[in-house]
C-alpha cells in the first residue's frame, strides 16, 4: 500500500492533493482523519483475519487501511469514479484476507444481497462500516436494516442528531420511526462521539459513531410489513393523538381505531412518540384482529 501518516491531517492532506484529489462539497464529502477515531471504529467493527466487511463511503481509504491491517477481506462501495480509482490503484487487490475489493456504485442502489451473496460462504455474515454523507445516512439506515441482508454487525458514523434518534427511547424528543426500526432489528450502542476536527473539511455538525449488532429474530412476533405502517402512521402526523394519527394514515374509520387500540391496551390519547416497540406491536396485532388490515 502506498503510505501516509494516518496521525497526521498535513500528510493525508499532502497525499491527496498530490493526487488532484479534494473533498467534493457536491456530495458532501467530509474525509476522517483522525486515527483514535478510525481505530475505534475498527475496534466496533471487530473483524477477525479473513471476514468479510462490506464499507460504504470509504472515500480515499483511510478506514480501509485501518480494516485491512486488522486482516479484513474489504469490499469497498464508492460513488466518486476519483476515489475508486484511487482506491484501486493504492491499496492491495481483492482476493484474500488483508484485501479490498471496490466496487464503484451508489450503495442505495448497488445489489447488496447479490454483492454478499457472491463473496460469503453459506451461513456466514458479513460486518458493515460505513462513513457516509449524512444526506444518505437515514434512507441506507432503513436499508441495511429492511433488506433481510447476511450482516452481523452494522458500524456507521452519523451526524450526532441521527445518533440521538437511533438510540432515543420511547418519550423523549429524538424518539422516531428510525429509533423504533433499529430496536426490531438490532441493538445499539454508542461507540463514540466526534467532533468536526476529526475530518478534512470539518462539517458544521457534532458526529458519533453507533454499533448496531443486528438481531437473528426480532423481539415482537407481529409481521414486519404491518407493524411498520403502524409506525409510519403514527410518526407521520407527530401532533395528532395516536387515535388520530391511526385513523387518517391508515384510511381507517376512527371506531375501528378506537377498538382496536382498547383491545392492546394502549390510550388514543398519547401521541406515537411515547409508544415502545412491545406497544406498536400490540397495536398493529389488534388492527388486524378488529378489520383493521395493516399488512
Amino acid at each position: 500500500m502506498e503510505q501516509f501518516d494516518p496521525a497526521s491531517v498535513r500528510s493525508i492532506r499532502a497525499w491527496l492533493e498530490a493526487r488532484g484529489l479534494r473533498p467534493r462539497r457536491g456530495l458532501g464529502q467530509h474525509f476522517l482523519v483522525d486515527r483514535r477515531v478510525v481505530d475505534r471504529i475498527v475496534a466496533a467493527v471487530e473483524p477477525a483475519p479473513g471476514d468479510l466487511v462490506l464499507e460504504i463511503g470509504p472515500g480515499p481509504g483511510i478506514l480501509t487501511r485501518a480494516l485491512v491491517e486488522a486482516g479484513a477481506r474489504v469490499v469497498a462501495v464508492e460513488l466518486d469514479r476519483q476515489l475508486a480509482a484511487l482506491l484501486r490503484d493504492t491499496l492491495p487487490a481483492a482476493g484474500a484476507p488483508g484485501t479490498v475489493e471496490v466496487v464503484e456504485g451508489d450503495a442505495l442502489k448497488v445489489d447488496l444481497a447479490g454483492l454478499l451473496a457472491a463473496r460469503l460462504r453459506p451461513g456466514a455474515r458479513a460486518r458493515v462500516a460505513a462513513n457516509l454523507p449524512y444526506y444518505i445516512t437515514s434512507p441506507l439506515l432503513f436499508r441495511l436494516l429492511e433488506e433481510d441482508l447476511p450482516l452481523e454487525r452494522i458500524v456507521v458514523m452519523v451526524q450526532r442528531e441521527v445518533a440521538d434518534r437511533i438510540l432515543a427511547p420511547p418519550g423523549t424528543r429524538a424518539y422516531a420511526a428510525l429509533s423504533v426500526a433499529v430496536a426490531y432489528h438490532a441493538e445499539a450502542r454508542l461507540v463514540a462521539r466526534v467532533p468536526p476536527g476529526a475530518f478534512w473539511p470539518p462539517p458544521s455538525v457534532d458526529s458519533a459513531v453507533v454499533l448496531l449488532r443486528l438481531r437473528e429474530r426480532p423481539p415482537v412476533a407481529t409481521p414486519r410489513e404491518a407493524l411498520f405502517r403502524v409506525v409510519r402512521a403514527a410518526f407521520g402526523q407527530r401532533r395528532k393523538t395516536l387515535l388520530r394519527a391511526l385513523a387518517g394514515g391508515l384510511r381507517l374509520d376512527g371506531d375501528v381505531v378506537a377498538r382496536a387500540l382498547a383491545r392492546a391496551g394502549v390510550d388514543g390519547t398519547r401521541r406515537g412518540e411515547t409508544l415502545s416497540l412491545a406497544e406498536f406491536a400490540a397495536v398493529a396485532d389488534a388492527l388486524a384482529g378488529t378489520g383493521g388490515h395493516t399488512g
